[in-house]
């Protein structure tokens, strides 16, 4: 499966998203802490809207991006979920 604007797969491998996270996080300084990160990352894994496993049909973010930084919200449309 591609985007509707590009040619790109919108499946991303678990290594890629690693590594453009770790590279956007160097431009971060309010990280979540490790026990934050997991428990958000639990919600977002039980979530229906998420795409792929990697990505919140609500924002468009990979969640685990989202997850990482400390001062962002769950983006769910009836309320946060975290």
């Amino acid at each position: 499966m591609t985007c509707k604007g590009c040619s790109a797969s919108v499946v991303v491998s678990e290594e890629e998203i690693d590594k453009l996270i770790e590279e956007q996080l160097q431009f971060e300084i309010d990280i979540a802490d490790d026990e934050l990160y997991k428990y958000r990352l639990d919600f977002c894994k039980e979530c229906p809207s998420l795409l792929y496993n990697t990505t919140c049909s609500h924002c468009g973010c990979f969640v685990k991006f989202r997850a990482k930084l400390a001062y962002k919200r769950c983006p769910y449309p009836s309320g946060a979920k975290w």
